[in-house]
């Protein structure tokens, strides 16, 4: 017999998706808007083959197959007609969403770690070891791109924010600075004791989430003025605010996801499900799951709020918890033989 107390702790059991089909560490992941199709997710791992997703299941659609070296970096437009990856083969690519074909290369002068689209998804920025960002007219493909120098060292992150009239960028040189789009001029800088190791741009607030050694702090994207800050158990490699900012999740080095109260910075829940560090996660654009990309090489989808009904997750009734012990597994890409 299950007594309330009983029935309450084994139903609110968290229970990931698991995504497998990458072959090494998954280091980057972003979902699309939602579209008349639901919404995708796109995932950066070294083994150098980008995975496109159904983003409420997990369920594989395809693989970016083309560059020759680790891909650091993964983004799709809002739409999700287009992706674009970053990597460590010196290019930056475009790619055709729909068909999985690649539409244009990029060539750069050393590895790139980051790219992101406009919103009218007309122009594409990067950035990555060579210190520069770079702003590619995509309806112009022979022009040269603009460039804004002045890190002075490795860019890991770059984002448009502010309806695409600026630019946030974090570097290895543990600063973040906020770039005129027009000028091309730096507006503003946040210097840190240690580099910043991830970075989450949320327009609705222009609210920055930004996360470095064990801390995960909130900043006003345009001001770069402190909102709040919270310190996690472990060092934290990134960190998502859900998208009515209730919540907050942060995944790092004890292969934990975190989920925190925004509001009051209390912990509510701590997951372990993956066998490795935790590089990259994300809340999808309706807010109901977070994904998480490890470097025991899997994606985990994690429910908002556990036990609902949503994508592959079915409610457990009371009289199913004896029988129902399963983890659904979304469905994972075929092997891809050399």
């Amino acid at each position: 017999a299950y007594s309330p107390a009983n029935w309450e702790t084994m139903a609110m059991r968290q229970t990931p998706l698991t995504c497998s089909g990458h072959t090494r560490p998954v280091v980057d992941l972003a979902f699309s808007g939602i579209t008349p199709y639901g919404y995708f997710l796109i995932s950066a791992c070294k083994d150098g083959k980008p995975m496109l997703r159904q983003g409420d299941t997990g369920d594989w659609i395809g693989t970016f197959l083309g560059h020759k070296g680790a891909v650091w970096g993964a983004t799709l437009n809002r739409d999700a007609t287009k992706a674009a990856t970053a990597a460590a083969d010196f290019t930056a690519k475009v790619w055709d969403a729909l068909s999985g074909d690649e539409v244009l290369t990029l060539a750069h002068k050393h590895i790139v770690k980051t790219v992101t689209f406009t919103q009218d998804s007309n122009c594409l920025l990067t950035g990555g070891n060579d210190k520069l960002l770079r702003i590619y007219d995509l309806s112009s493909t022979d022009a040269a791109p603009q460039e804004i120098a002045g890190h002075t060292s490795a860019i890991k992150k770059a984002l448009w924010c502010n309806g695409d009239k600026h630019i946030l960028s974090a570097a290895e040189d543990k600063t973040i600075r906020l770039w005129d789009r027009c000028s091309m001029e730096e507006v503003k800088r946040l210097s840190f004791d240690t580099s910043v190791s991830s970075m989450e741009y949320v327009a609705d607030g222009e609210v920055l989430v930004i996360t470095y050694g064990k801390t995960i702090a909130f900043y006003n994207a345009l001001s770069l003025d402190l909102i709040k800050s919270v310190d996690a158990p472990a060092p934290i490699n990134s960190a998502s605010l859900h998208p009515e900012k209730d919540f907050f999740v942060a995944g790092g080095e004890d292969f934990k996801l975190y989920k925190f109260d925004y509001s009051n910075k209390e912990e509510l829940e701590s997951y372990k499900g993956h066998f490795g560090p935790v590089h990259c996660v994300r809340f999808s654009p309706d807010g109901e799951l977070y994904a998480s990309g490890s470097e025991d090489g899997t994606l985990r989808l994690w429910q908002t709020a556990v036990g609902k009904t949503y994508g592959l997750w079915k409610c457990i009734l009371p009289e199913d918890l004896a029988t129902d012990n399963a983890e659904p597994l979304c469905n994972s890409p075929p092997e891809i033989k050399a």
